[in-house]
């Protein structure tokens, strides 16, 4: 019982991060009209690395980290955080929100074969159908929410979201398979800390601070959300699931981020939803929780109570 606790836990937490994720979207579109896309995610960084800051100092935790293991926080950081957001920013100067959603349904599919040549995880037909499922949800979700994601441009932005999506799956694995002795909370921070110093030129290039006085107070709490929730908390959650499940498990989440950034344009955006994108919706969740393998756990533990 203890065994299925604590990989549903691990699950709650890569639900999280996907929501946050997936909420992103929303609040990066109502802030990057007053911002450039660069010095919004120096702006993210620092909030997000100066919220991890205060958590790792009223828990007391040491900051130092010994001289063998910086190499690995530099390579995620680099990869996780400064490459990762850095090619997505550039992506979606020319592809729309739509394309760049139906494109991050790729991860997955990476990761799971970079977990299988170099973590060792097992390629099971449970895993292929929930699989299959989620990406039929993805693509019910992403199809009606602009009509435009099979249109593809033989632009950068197309190679570029692409590339972030197998970065993206190359992170996870590493996460996963780099073991520090460190908390997720300490390894994130420096991600963080090192995202903000990597990015710190793209603000200073674009003069970014000159904006900042015209941001309101509803834009602000957006920036706010992207710094504390999307930069911090999602990513070190991330990281906590991926202490308990398989990578190959941890990434099948990433096909409920639309769905995350659907309930969250429909209420932030008073976007229309249609029947078809709640279906897809639905068969994203089945897949995912096929995948996890947590289905029959819990079709059991429903029988269990109802006929106690």
């Amino acid at each position: 019982m203890t065994y299925y606790r604590s990989k549903l836990t691990a699950s709650v937490y890569a639900l999280i991060s996907i929501s946050f994720w997936g909420v992103s979207f929303v609040s990066t579109k109502a802030v990057v009209g007053k911002l450039d896309p660069y010095s919004l995610l120096v702006l993210r960084f620092g909030i997000g690395a100066l919220f991890l800051l205060l958590l790792l100092l009223l828990q007391r935790t040491p900051l130092k980290v010994s001289f063998q293991y910086i190499p690995h926080l530099i390579i995620l950081g680099i990869l996780g955080v400064f490459v990762h957001q850095l090619l997505q920013a550039t992506a979606l100067l020319t592809i729309n929100a739509s394309s760049a959603g139906w494109l991050i349904s790729l991860s997955p599919i990476f990761t799971v074969i970079l977990s299988i040549l170099f973590l060792h995880e097992k390629m099971t037909i449970t895993k292929a159908a929930g699989m299959v499922l989620a990406i039929m949800g993805v693509l019910l979700v992403t199809t009606t929410r602009g009509g435009q994601s099979f249109q593809f441009a033989l632009n950068i932005g197309f190679f570029l979201m692409i590339l972030s999506t197998l970065n993206w799956a190359v992170y996870s694995v590493l996460l996963k398979s780099l073991k520090t002795p460190y908390s997720p909370l300490l390894v994130t921070f420096y991600m963080s800390l090192l995202g903000l110093v990597l990015t710190t030129p793209f603000i200073i290039r674009h003069k970014g601070w000159e904006s900042l006085s015209l941001l309101t107070h509803t834009e602000w709490a957006h920036l706010l959300f992207l710094g504390v929730f999307v930069s911090g908390i999602a990513y070190w959650y991330w990281a906590k699931a991926l202490e308990v499940l398989e990578a190959s498990k941890v990434s099948m989440f990433l096909y409920l981020e639309p769905v995350s950034t659907l309930i969250a344009a429909v209420l932030l955006l008073q976007e229309k939803v249609l029947f078809i994108s709640v279906a897809g919706g639905i068969i994203i969740i089945i897949g995912v929780i096929v995948v996890n393998g947590q289905l029959v756990p819990m079709l059991f533990s429903l029988f269990k109570k109802k006929h106690q």
